[in-house]
């Protein structure tokens, strides 16, 4: 397989792209900046990608892995952050798309990533690709981020929407903001500790990437979060099991909210979403890390190889 990587650097693309190189696949980086002369240059001044001046241009590609975004915190936002969140995602899936569907004969496969934000609070309903958006800040921008890669579907090409929960792996995500404090014995939950968390071991995002790309009846949106959701209060707990350590604190919703913001508090840290797999499961896709214990205990073994072969078939 030939493959175009957007976001090759960084926690979840990292993992990708081993997983590939170590599968005997090609992988052509996909990047805004100082390019390698096999590299692909999004331009987004002129909203158009740039072939590389060697190797593999998006033509000869089989699929396109999307998973460039700017990083979002749970720290207040400025306007500038909100805005960077949005475009970073919104913009340059826009010009993805519009590259693909612009290409003669056959196209790629267009996999761009997503998030459970897309469905908002929702308390104890249990979600799965057919459950409506939600409200707010997020949820807004995992629409318009969904609705920028339609120019490539109307063109004909195949397009998978990978709505990705918490993501817990060694060295990124989740875990570099919590395993520190849960460490220190200063693992808390938050607010009531009762809203739902769906997350994805990193193994199986990458296993849930490469199994949506080479199963050719899939697209549209697909959940990438394990079948069992936990509630705030047990991810903590766990956590901090996982480290011999035990969560006695909670930090109260109002102090959430005044530390980072009543938006980051209630979109990020209290929402509560509660996202099953439906999509990955009746495809045949086999989760190498079921269970939170199961890859918490992945992610903190000495063993674990983050971008290792045996998630999902392909």
């Amino acid at each position: 397989m030939k493959a175009l990587v957007s976001g090759a650097s960084g926690f979840i693309g990292s993992a990708l792209v081993a997983r590939l190189v170590a599968d005997g696949d090609e992988v052509v980086r996909l990047v805004r900046h100082d390019p390698r002369p096999s590299d692909a240059r999004l331009d987004l001044d002129r909203r158009l990608v740039v072939e590389p001046r060697s190797g593999t241009g998006i033509g000869e590609v089989d699929v396109v892995f999307h998973l460039a975004g700017e990083p979002i915190t749970p720290w207040r936002w400025s306007a500038g952050k909100r805005e960077r969140i949005r475009s970073s995602r919104v913009t340059t899936t826009d010009v993805l798309a519009r590259a693909v569907a612009a290409l003669p004969g056959r196209r790629p496969v267009l996999v761009v990533m997503s998030a459970v934000g897309y469905y908002g609070d929702r308390g104890e309903e249990l979600l799965d690709e057919r459950s409506s958006p939600g409200s707010g800040t997020l949820a807004e921008v995992c629409r318009a981020w969904e609705e920028a890669s339609g120019p490539a579907a109307e063109a004909g090409a195949r397009v998978v929407n990978l709505r990705a929960g918490l993501v817990l792996g060694p060295g990124g995500g989740l875990l570099r903001l919590l395993a520190p404090l849960s460490r220190a014995g200063l693992g808390a939950r938050l607010g009531s500790g009762r809203q739902w968390s769906s997350w994805i071991s990193l193994e199986d995002m990458v296993g849930a990437l490469l199994h949506v790309a080479t199963r050719s009846e899939l697209s549209g949106p697909c959940n990438a979060t394990s079948p069992a959701p936990v509630r705030n209060e047990e991810l903590v707990a766990a956590l901090a099991s996982a480290l011999g350590r035990r969560a006695r604190l909670a930090v109260p919703a109002t102090a959430l909210r005044l530390l980072s913001g009543k938006e980051v508090a209630d979109e990020m840290l209290l929402a509560s979403q509660r996202v099953l797999p439906s999509v990955l499961e009746r495809s045949g896709y086999c989760f190498v890390h079921p269970t939170l214990d199961e890859a918490l205990l992945a992610a903190f073994s000495s063993s674990s190889a983050a971008g290792s072969r045996g998630a999902g078939a392909r």
